[in-house]
């Protein structure tokens, strides 16, 4: 048996090519150096498998990108093998024809751990097929559909799906334009899920003020004890819904990492925080990027992480302005609290003093030049910072090819909660 897998290994390129030649379809030359490249790595005799990195971005010499006909070939050659465990068609030309064509393979194929489909033109009717078929699947357990247009109905097969599926533990709805019904369809169904432990849900349509989708998210947060990573990006949430998922968050004891980013959150809504952080022991990463807290939500902040909480492991406040005040009392705290190992600070007021306090943090190896998103430097004797590119959602819309930084300066999340492609 052994001997029999060791050749389909060496010959998935060989394959394809005969696959190509049965199905009368040209051979992709993107997909075929790929296959090639697996036939020669050591990995895909292992049993941990092998993800084929099939993203139609990020190459130095543009690529032919995966069409719904390729795909077809594709899948045809994968029923044969076992070891392909993950499967990356970022940003191709799938169609809801594509999704089809995955959607048979997901229902046959009991190996695929991992798919990424992030931006591709998936509709409404695709998103209906793969989440059909996730009923049956017992095998995926990281979806990524991002930037997929399949709209408020689209996202409803899957919060139907939620109800169903027991092996799922990470799905990626970002930017899929979901609207009012199936946020709310989502939180009610992951109060009965057990086994999905992160999701994405960052920017949604919304037509309403009203923080409704807040107040059922907060609802179910209170009674999920599974979810570790939620992700609430661009939620248009205020004070009143940071409130309402604070009050909740006090009853949860599972949620590591929240994403509040691009909201609309200001000093109050910091001050919720605040409050929280003075009690709550299991959240380790928060993201509050492009927001609003000014100077009096920093100190709200500063003070609960530097008398309270010691469990915080990342801060986000790029872009919240934030002055030397709000900012100076944050690094300060970061000298009695040894926990926080991560903040970025970009975007706001870097006056004189918040260059001398994050210059001191650093030279004192109080925060790691890898685990924030500042370096100083100086002319003619003044400290300035300069940006570095770190961050919290560095790598969420792409990742690099090669591995030329460390996973902490990449991506904290990453590093600090253990978030891998298979999770």
């Amino acid at each position: 048996m052994a001997q029999q897998v060791m050749s389909v290994v060496a010959d998935l390129h060989l394959h394809y090519v005969q696959a190509c030649q049965n199905l009368s379809q040209p051979e992709n030359p993107f997909i075929a150096r790929v296959l090639q490249e697996a036939d020669k790595n050591d990995e895909c005799r292992s049993t941990k498998g092998i993800t084929l990195k099939l993203a139609g971005n990020n190459h130095l010499v543009p690529v032919p990108r995966v069409t719904d006909d390729d795909l077809a070939v594709l899948v045809s050659v994968l029923g044969q093998v076992a070891f392909v465990t993950g499967l990356d068609l970022a940003y191709n030309l799938l169609t809801d024809a594509g999704a089809k064509t995955m959607a048979t393979f997901l229902q046959e194929n009991s190996t695929l751990q991992y798919l990424n489909l992030m931006f591709n033109d998936i509709g409404t009717s695709g998103a209906e097929l793969i989440a059909g078929a996730l009923h049956s699947n017992q095998s995926l357990v990281h979806l990524r559909m991002t930037g997929n247009r399949i709209g408020n109905q689209g996202g409803m097969f899957f919060a139907s799906m939620l109800k169903i599926n027991s092996t799922l533990k990470k799905l990626d709805l970002g930017d899929c334009d979901v609207g009012l019904r199936c946020l709310i369809a989502t939180a009610i169904a992951l109060t009965q899920n057990e086994s999905l432990r992160a999701i994405n849900l960052n920017r949604p349509l919304l037509s309403t003020q009203q923080e409704e989708t807040t107040v059922h998210i907060a609802r179910m947060l209170r009674s999920n004890s599974s979810l570790v990573e939620l992700h609430l990006g661009k939620h248009e949430m205020k004070n009143f819904g940071v409130e309402r998922l604070c009050d909740a968050l006090y009853e949860n004891s599972t949620l590591r990492y929240l994403d509040l980013s691009c909201n609309n959150i200001i000093c109050d809504g910091a001050k919720f925080l605040g409050e929280l952080l003075r009690k709550n022991q299991t959240l380790e990463i928060l993201d509050l990027d492009a927001n609003r807290i000014e100077d009096a939500g920093a100190i709200y902040l500063s003070e609960a992480l530097a008398t309270r909480n010691k469990t915080l492991k990342a801060l986000s406040i790029v872009s919240n302005n934030i002055t030397g005040r709000g900012l100076v009392a944050l690094a300060q705290a970061m000298h009695s609290n040894m926990t926080l190992s991560h903040i970025y600070i970009w975007g706001n007021k870097l006056d004189r003093s918040t260059c001398a306090a994050f210059s001191e943090l650093i030279a004192v190896e109080r925060l790691q030049p890898d685990c924030t998103d500042v370096a100083p430097y100086k002319v003619d004797g003044e400290i300035f910072l300069a940006e570095l590119s770190h961050g919290l959602a560095k790598h969420r819309y792409w990742s690099p090819r090669c591995a030329a930084v460390a996973p902490g300066a990449a991506n904290a999340s990453l590093e600090i909660v253990p978030v891998s492609e298979y999770l």
